[in-house]
């Protein structure tokens, strides 16, 4: 069996991955809060995991791995987009929700085992709380319940910090009814016009944090295999996590693998609305830029490392699927290639895998196609944006506009119409052998009408 080797946030090094049982191997993520469009960067965690996701399928079987994501559909933002456009709170995360599967499938993501929302999942959060309550982990004060982060020794082992030294370095929030500047909030009253659900505390709302332990524990247990996300997670919400998890569960471990993907830059820089380079999925999608372009360039770069996204590695990547597409529509779907699955399998080294899906498209046709499909790619679902492309007319009106210029000796002719099939996008290859035409990065049809 494939060994597979992630690095562990939790011990800071490379480790060999063993699962607690074999047969039922489990991962939860963290997910979208669902109150608007899912912009790239959200889209890098959907796209890393998808890919160990699938690894993991592939070794231990499609029926022995439980992926869960959830969705934080419970937030001051969400309350704040209803409040500003005075639609129903459900109504703006159903709707998120939608927006977010139709982006997410367009990247070729695969959809997790169970996606459970925070809303359908307060009963389990208010008994954790009242078990961390009921152990001296979490006291209720004004309305408010708050965890006591000195109760539990470990906090700060996964981002390496103290809690002396959290607190010097760090805005934290200081308010009357907590013991301690540290302390965060399981749960907080709710007023009228905010949404909320009945407690033992009083009518209120959950904190961030406690949806996850809820949901990972109901789900997947008290230990579990893996727990991902973006890195930006780490500090505070995987943090905490960690800590109510262990001090509501200590028979169990909690989650025994942790893995963090590094942030995204568009151009060199950090995207931001301040920069002008802020774009949402369904931005670049409307763009006329396919999602499986989008999925290629951004696994083009290991997981941890901070991904660049550039126009440049757009087209070339869209050149290159064009290629692939061209080099494999009619080939049968074989076999993975075995030496792909083993550069995965280090640590998700998806740079290196694609590296070896361009030596492998050099070679036997029908096991690239089925090792660049088991990484997402040449799908007949994200197929459609190149299909149905057929130059050969032309191509032939070119060759025929060559062959009179070569009597004439006037190629005025021969070269508009290659600078017309070129500003739609078509690379131009002519040779003594004749005419080759390809859809090439950025090929627009409609630019061909007229030709």
């Amino acid at each position: 069996m494939t060994t597979i080797r992630l690095h562990n946030t939790k011990s800071r090094k490379k480790e060999d991955f063993v699962p607690i049982d074999p047969q039922n191997v489990r991962m939860y993520v963290c997910g979208p809060t669902v109150y608007d469009r899912a912009h790239l960067g959200n889209a890098r965690p959907v796209l890393v995991f998808d890919i160990l996701y699938r690894l993991l399928r592939h070794v231990y079987g499609e029926k022995s791995v439980t992926y869960v994501r959830n969705f934080t559909d419970v937030d001051d933002k969400i309350n704040a987009r209803a409040a500003a456009t005075g639609r129903p709170i459900r109504d703006i995360t159903d709707e998120t929700i939608g927006w977010y599967h139709d982006d997410m499938d367009s990247l070729g993501a695969m959809r997790p085992d169970q996606e459970p929302r925070a809303t359908e999942w307060i009963g389990a959060m208010i008994t954790m709380i009242e078990d961390l309550i009921a152990k001296g982990h979490a006291y209720e004060k004004e309305g408010h319940v708050l965890f006591r982060v000195r109760s539990y020794e470990n906090y700060g082992a996964l981002s390496g910090r103290s809690v002396d030294d959290m607190i010097a370095g760090a805005r934290v929030e200081v308010a009357p009814f907590k013991e301690d500047p540290m302390d965060f909030v399981l749960w907080k009253p709710s007023d009228a016009d905010t949404p909320g659900w009945d407690s033992p505390w009083g009518y209120g709302r959950p904190g961030w944090h406690i949806e996850c332990s809820a949901m990972s524990y109901e789900l997947l247990g008290a230990s579990f295999d893996i727990h991902g996300g973006g890195n930006d997670l780490q500090f505070p919400h995987h943090e905490n996590e960690i800590a109510q998890s262990c001090c509501a569960h200590p028979e169990g471990g909690f989650a025994n693998y942790w893995l963090h993907n590094e942030m995204l830059q568009v151009e060199g820089k950090k995207m931001s609305k301040s920069l002008g380079n802020f774009f949402t999925v369904r931005d670049l999608l409307d763009q006329g830029i396919p999602g499986e372009v989008v999925r290629l360039v951004m696994l083009g770069t290991h997981y941890g490392k901070p991904m660049d996204w550039t126009d440049k590695k757009r087209a070339e990547a869209e050149q290159t699927l064009r290629n692939w597409r061209n080099l494999t529509a009619d080939v049968d779907v074989g076999e993975v290639d075995a030496e792909l699955v083993d550069t995965l399998a280090d640590d998700l080294n998806t740079a290196g895998a694609i590296a070896r899906l361009y030596v492998l498209a050099k070679g036997d046709a029908a096991t690239f196609k089925a090792s660049a499909r088991f990484m997402g790619f040449l799908t007949d679902e994200l197929g459609e944006w190149a299909a149905g492309v057929d130059l050969t007319a032309y191509a032939d009106k070119l060759a025929a506009v060559r062959a009179a210029a070569m009597e004439t000796k006037d190629f005025s002719a021969v070269d508009a119409l290659k600078k017309a099939l070129m500003d739609a996008g078509v690379e131009v290859r002519m040779s003594k052998a004749g005419v080759e035409l390809l859809p090439g990065a950025g090929f627009d049809a409609a630019k061909l009408e007229g030709l």
